[in-house]
């Protein structure tokens, strides 16, 4: 997927020899570490891309699932072996019945997104945090039984940072961990934590500068995007955008909206159930646990710190999907939120006067069910259907970009869409139709072909096509099914009629007489209404 920020990003650091029709164009958004781990899945398991017969699943996407999967088992049993330490077996047990219950990880597993393998290395770095605590406390004077451990933390931190550049923000709760609770040791271990997770991420960070003249690439931007200046992803649609124009109001606007969808719905979703409840009462509480005191402690250092990041960095894709996305990042301390819940809930058991001792474990079996319960719900009948429909339908979205050739270029308003289930080189669409777009066309590589999907074909005509200056793409779609009207001198204007009006593809020329259509031309290219 191609972004025209990106475009200009490359070809202001390296020059015209670096655009997009001379060499390959570089990621400029993602870290590298979960790519990395998935391009090396992909190379183990059978991944098979086409498209046959009727669709139900796209089994790459499957396959995606299972690795995540297989983190989610490395994650609870990384959680049971830390909560056996600082609690005891028993909770160790109900904690993992509680992350295998929870509907709000599960989704998280199936999403394809890194939030799972972040969560893995939260956990890692907890334990380490733990141990480093607990040497202090025990008295340990010599510094070979720390400087291992503040190394392995500051590893932990570098890889979490290369899954998401937003965990950048866990630096200032780590370096208050280690004011608060190593005392004299304090400063030397931290600067052997950061001095580690600086050697982990200083050569991506160079490559990203080497190409962009930016240390984070797109995600540099996040703090411009979704302000008033720049809406629904317009600022990565667009060449040159003046950044000068988004002032402190601005700003304060975007934290203003983005700490009321964080106090409203993301902290009372913590812990992805009603475990996080427990969590929030438990900070309150007093355990006989040193160690699980500091690390609530932690915790709550971790809450404003990723809460803050997460606001003033949301973009589109929080308005997308709210909740689910890597944007997320207070969903990466849930393992360590279900710990804490989970110790509140028995250290609230221990305080009952129950009838008989084993009476806890039915309270346990409880607290398990409570969390099980929107699973349960989700896995009954009715059976819901995997399409994201409007405005994903893979098997339409791969026969279209499948018309061109690895090396043509297509237009689309889902790029991210085209890119995977097409495998085709794809750039977003610009925020015009003319200016922008023949800048893509004449200056860096001809589009071969133009897709447009419900994102825009479903646009409300009044707000959006009339009145909108951001949805000139919508007023071409108006233009080409209603008039058949394609403006003058436009390079793509062969329109394939498989898929109106939901979908308007336009090429350079009928690509699809070419080749045999794949299947019965009478059958509907999208799910109607009687599907």
């Amino acid at each position: 997927m191609v972004r025209p920020l990106t475009l200009q990003l490359v070809e202001d650091t390296l020059g015209v020899e670096a655009r997009l029709g001379r060499q390959p164009h570089p990621d400029l958004v993602n870290p590298p570490l979960y790519p990395l781990l998935l391009a090396g899945w992909m190379k183990l398991v059978p991944f098979d891309y086409e498209i046959e017969g009727y669709f139900w699943r796209y089994p790459p996407d499957v396959w995606i699932t299972v690795f995540n999967q297989l983190l989610f088992l490395l994650l609870a049993w990384r959680l049971w072996r830390l909560t056996r330490r600082l609690l005891n077996a028993e909770a160790a047990w109900v904690l993992v019945a509680v992350l295998v219950a929870s509907d709000y990880l599960w989704r998280f597993s199936a999403s394809g997104l890194p939030t799972m393998l972040a969560m893995v290395l939260f956990v890692a770095l907890l334990d380490t945090l733990s141990r480093l605590e607990s040497r202090d406390r025990e008295g340990h004077h010599r510094w070979r039984h720390f400087l291992p451990g503040a190394a392995l933390a500051g590893l932990f931190l570098g890889l979490l940072v290369l899954t998401r550049y937003g965990l950048l923000a866990l630096v200032a709760p780590v370096a208050l961990f280690y004011l608060f609770f190593l005392g004299r040791r304090a400063l030397p271990l931290l600067g052997v934590t950061l001095a580690v997770a600086a050697v982990v991420l200083a050569p991506w960070l160079v490559r990203n500068y080497q190409l962009s003249g930016t240390l984070f690439g797109v995600r540099g931007y996040a703090l411009y995007q979704e302000t008033l200046r720049f809406p629904q992803g317009r600022l990565e649609r667009t060449f040159r955008p003046d950044l000068e124009t988004v002032g402190l109001f601005d700003l304060a606007r975007k934290a203003g909206e983005g700490l009321r969808q964080v106090a409203g719905d993301d902290l009372l979703r913590l812990g992805g159930s009603w475990v996080g409840a427990f969590f929030l009462v438990g900070l309150l509480a007093q355990y006989g646990q040193p160690g699980l005191n500091r690390m609530r402690v932690f915790l709550l250092l971790c809450l404003p710190a990723l809460g803050l990041t997460q606001v003033m960095g949301r973009t589109h894709l929080s308005v997308l999907n709210p909740g689910f996305t890597a944007e997320n990042l207070l969903a990466v301390l849930t393992p360590g939120v279900c710990l804490v819940g989970v110790a509140c809930f028995f250290w609230l058991v221990s305080r009952l006067e129950l009838p008989y001792p084993e009476f806890r474990h039915v309270l346990s079996t409880l607290l398990v069910l409570g969390v099980a319960l929107p699973l349960a719900v989700r896995v009954l009948p009715p059976r819901v259907i995997p399409i994201v429909y409007p405005p994903y339908y893979p098997p339409y979205l791969r026969e279209a970009a499948q018309f061109l050739k690895p090396t043509e270029l297509l237009m689309t308003d889902a790029p991210w869409a085209t890119a995977w289930y097409g495998d085709r080189l794809s750039v977003w669409t610009t925020m015009d139709a003319s200016a922008s777009f023949y800048e893509v066309n004449d200056r860096h590589k001809a589009i071969s072909a133009l897709l447009l999907t419900p994102l825009t074909t479903d646009a409300q005509f009044r707000r959006h096509i009339l009145q909108s200056r951001d949805h000139d793409w919508a007023r071409l779609v108006v233009e080409v099914l209603f008039r058949t009207n394609v403006p003058p001198g436009f390079p793509v204007r062969q329109a394939w009629k498989r898929g109106t009006p939901d979908h308007l593809f336009l090429a350079d020329r009928a690509r699809w007489l070419d080749r045999p259509a794949a299947r019965d031309e009478s059958r509907p290219a999208v799910p109607s209404a009687e599907d």
